[in-house]
């Protein structure tokens, strides 16, 4: 288990994040995230959507992280896509300096169609302290929501070029996003996938799967490592059931923040409906946090 040796001064450690020891540190935390990728097994990376949700996940012996768009907007009171890439990159900066696990980013689309912007997004990002991240074929148009295959692959490729030319072996995830989109087609989803594998891809993801059958099959379809969703409504499976079908990386998407603000909302519901307080029975304790993140101040 990783945990940061000191979780004060946060915008200290992100303002640092140009220094020698800090690109280091990088480096390692990039070679940590490959070697997660190569050992035999699968393993979960759970989605923090704040510096306090990081720091917990890391206390709670995880070994790697990644971001949550959705999360991470519903936490600043906006929806989904409604984060723009500086807000983003100031996000990823806190998130990567909150914890030594290394920290995958969800970029979404790369902040536009264009391979050129898509390849952008990939720098600005490495300089925030992310040891990898994804780039998804969703366009954010509703009358046409996945982008052509070609301009995808395109995109694909863009960051790449500019992934392989950073000093730290960064891991690229290419998302396919017809089932996000409505659009449950698997064969089409698996043809994505290996183009994006053959594009330059590190690690392929298509969230949203229905199946344990649709994993297995984009798994065996591909070459390179999946990663697949759980925590969504639909098809449950443990990690080593996951593990057994051939997954290597399982997130969580933005479920965790989603159940962190349900219990929120059924507790306010409550308040207002019926003016009791019941849900504090259910609440963790203060000094369970406590003394968890004294135990890490310590360390």
């Amino acid at each position: 288990m990783v945990m940061s040796k000191n979780f004060s001064c946060e915008k200290s450690l992100a303002n640092d994040f140009l220094t020698e020891d800090w690109m280091q540190t990088q480096v390692e935390k990039a070679h940590v995230f490959q070697q997660l990728h190569k050992r035999d097994g699968a393993f979960i990376i759970p989605n923090p959507w704040d510096i306090g949700s990081a720091r917990l996940l890391a206390l709670l012996g995880f070994e790697a992280l990644a971001s949550t768009s959705a999360g991470f907007a519903f936490s600043r009171g906006q929806l989904d896509g409604g984060i723009g890439r500086e807000q983003m990159m100031a996000h990823l900066t806190e998130l990567a300096a909150a914890t030594e696990l290394p920290l995958s980013a969800d970029l979404e689309n790369g902040f536009g169609a264009a391979p050129t912007t898509v390849a952008e997004t990939i720098r600005l990002a490495a300089a925030t302290g992310i040891v990898g991240g994804s780039i998804e074929d969703a366009s954010g148009n509703r009358d046409d929501p996945i982008y052509a295959l070609e301009l995808a692959a395109e995109r694909v490729r863009a960051a790449a070029e500019v992934a392989r030319g950073l000093d730290f072996p960064f891991t690229l995830t290419a998302r396919a996003e017809n089932y996000l989109a409505g659009r449950p087609d698997l064969k089409d989803t698996i043809k994505r996938l290996q183009t994006y594998q053959e594009a330059g891809a590190d690690v392929l993801y298509a969230p949203g799967l229905k199946s344990r059958e649709e994993i297995a099959a984009v798994v065996s379809s591909l070459d390179k490592p999946v990663n697949v969703v759980m925590g969504l409504q639909g098809v449950q499976l443990s990690l080593q059931e996951l593990a057994a079908i051939g997954v290597k990386r399982v997130s969580v998407g933005g479920s965790l923040a989603r159940a962190a603000i349900g219990a929120f909302i059924r507790a306010a519901e409550e308040m207002r409906e019926h003016g009791t307080f019941t849900y504090g029975e259910e609440a963790v304790s203060t000094r369970r946090i406590s003394e968890m993140l004294q135990a890490a101040g310590k360390l």
